[in-house]
């Protein structure tokens, strides 16, 4: 038994190992090291320091390459201490299942790209897709790791960032006499505390299954119960994968430049916290707290938590019944002014990016609801940005020089929110930010018409999200061209920031963002607090959205 355990835990760790070596080679094509570097625009000159380092890159002769004989007896302690650490957070029976789930994964994946009977010419192969494809049958932790890929357009190459947005995280439904079990161990026999649950589930995911129910109270509620044995998975592969990242920076020094056991050691930290529900609680109760210290309540809102019934696994929050930003029709029963709705939205995430000290990550069209009485509604706060005050400053710099239409202030904006290792030509820098801006400024939603069984026909505008995927990593591109590498969280700021640029498109297409004076914050022409619509109304019309 103790042998089987033991080559359960060596081949997970080969996997990790491959992984990782895959997931470098990802890193090193897009990562640079950022030393101290200046740059230039005519008749000025700009030092920035994002990091400290031994020498700057002004001509001095390189260091010769660090390898592996030259690791200090300290050095190599801390990789064991590390190892040792991952093999105690997996357990004793993580190794054997994920040995036999990663042997199933990775053969389906050769037999893709290989000759089949009744199937004579194989898929073409794609390191990409492959990498994908292998991910998603890999389960919940790889699901998660290519969604950050997904997420992460500064730091992974773009045919791995595009790939990876076809990434799917829905599962099979559990059986509801495994969720109820969970939910009972948690918080205690459901007959005490839930008038009714809603045996089918809302929605499955690799972490966790969603289902609708009612308190005993009254209150409509949606239960967010973790998967059984989840925790014991993530960690397990999250504690392997981190040390084979740091056993690859062991042997081959040369690649710590890439940051790569830094990186997957802050996925990891990330991805933990993402099993402990009690976080997202307090992430909701604090934006329901900037709101109401704002005095937005009456026109925003996000879900009530009922601590009482809330735990690690267990998060139980109030059920908000609306309509997403994308359902024009809808929107338009529900209230008069579609334009002022979306504009307090904005107001709002971007007045939650100034003054807290995190933002919603994630407000695609899902998460981003029009209430019946009117207000709008933010749900699904497990994914949050946090700004450094580098960046912070720097974004501050950008939406002023994007206000006055000032490409030139963008670009040096941008230098010094990044890191670089060569000059950068500002002027020319300005110019392709400009470039990219017109084209952002051309694309227009799609209008799509639906026929239905009784003859009735809807339509409505949209976007496809690739489309802002691609927005994103065409500024990534002139970023890098001109010899910058940006910040992940600049990344997701501006992933949020197209989402809206499309709703407002969509709800509000006359709009001069820049003009408004109803719209506020970053860049915005209006003073420092947020300018919402009051405007609004009902109709009898129930059309909802599960959370």
């Amino acid at each position: 038994m103790q042998s089987r355990r033991q080559s359960g835990v060596t081949m997970t760790m080969v996997l990790s190992l491959v992984l990782a070596g895959v997931w470098s080679v990802m890193i090193a094509g897009a990562f640079s090291p950022s030393p101290i570097s200046k740059i230039h625009r005519p008749g000025r000159s700009f030092t920035i320091s994002p990091l400290e380092m031994e020498s700057s890159v002004r001509g001095q002769q390189r260091r010769p390459k660090k390898t592996v004989q030259d690791r200090t007896q300290e050095e190599t302690l801390s990789l064991i201490r590390d190892i040792v650490e991952a093999a105690v957070d997996a357990g004793p029976r993580a190794g054997p299942a994920r040995t036999l789930q990663a042997y199933l994964a990775i053969t389906r994946t050769i037999s893709d790209f290989l000759p089949q009977v009744g199937r004579p010419t194989p898929e073409t192969f794609s390191a990409p897709v492959a990498l994908r494809k292998l991910f998603e049958r890999l389960g919940a932790t790889y699901i998660k790791l290519g969604q950050f890929v997904a997420s992460s357009p500064t730091l992974f190459p773009k045919d791995y960032v595009v790939e990876f947005q076809k990434c799917l995280d829905q599962t099979e439904p559990l059986e509801w006499e495994v969720i109820k079990r969970v939910i009972e161990q948690e918080i205690g026999p459901i007959t005490k505390t839930f008038a009714s649950i809603d045996r089918k589930p809302l929605a499955s995911a690799s972490i966790a299954q969603v289902h609708a129910a009612t308190l005993r109270t009254g209150e409509d509620v949606v239960i967010k119960v973790q998967k059984p044995r989840i925790d014991e998975s993530l960690k397990a592969d999250l504690s392997f994968l981190f040390v084979a990242s740091r056993v690859l920076e062991f042997l081959q020094p040369d690649w710590e430049r890439t940051s790569l056991s830094a990186i997957a050691g802050d996925i990891r930290s990330s991805m933990l916290e993402e099993l402990d529900f009690e976080k997202e609680a307090t992430n909701m109760e604090e934006f329901r707290r900037f709101l109401t210290e704002e005095g937005l309540l009456k026109q925003v809102t996000a879900p009530r938590v009922y601590r009482e019934f809330t735990t690690r696994k267990v998060l139980t929050q109030e059920r908000l019944r609306g309509v997403s930003l994308l359902d024009t029709e809808s929107i338009a029963k529900i209230t008069k002014d579609p334009e002022g709705t979306i504009i307090t939205a904005l107001n709002v995430w971007t007045t939650s990016v100034l003054k807290m000290p995190w933002f919603h990550a994630d407000v695609h069209a899902g998460n981003l609801l029009v209430l019946e009485d009117g207000r709008v509604g933010f749900i699904d706060f497990g994914i949050v940005g946090r700004v450094s005050p580098k960046t912070f400053n720097a974004v501050n710099e950008l939406s002023a020089a994007l206000a006055l239409g000032d490409y030139e202030g963008m670009a040096l904006a941008l230098c010094n929110m990044g890191a670089t290792e060569t000059d950068v030509d500002i002027p020319k820098f300005g110019r392709d930010i400009e470039a990219v801006m017109k084209k952002l400024a051309t694309v227009q939603p799609d209008l799509t018409v639906s026929a239905y069984s009784e003859g009735t026909i809807a339509s409505g505008l949209t976007f496809d999200e690739d489309e802002v995927t691609n927005v994103l990593l065409e500024i990534v591109d002139v970023t890098e061209n001109n010899g910058l590498k940006l910040p992940r969280e600049f990344g997701l700021l501006v992933k949020q920031s197209l989402y809206f640029d499309r709703y407002l498109k969509i709800l509000a297409p006359e709009l001069d963002v820049m003009a408004d004076t109803r719209v506020s914050g970053m860049g915005g022409a209006a003073g420092a607090g947020p300018s919402v619509s009051t405007q609004k109304s009902k109709d009898d019309d129930d059309t909802v959205i599960d959370v």
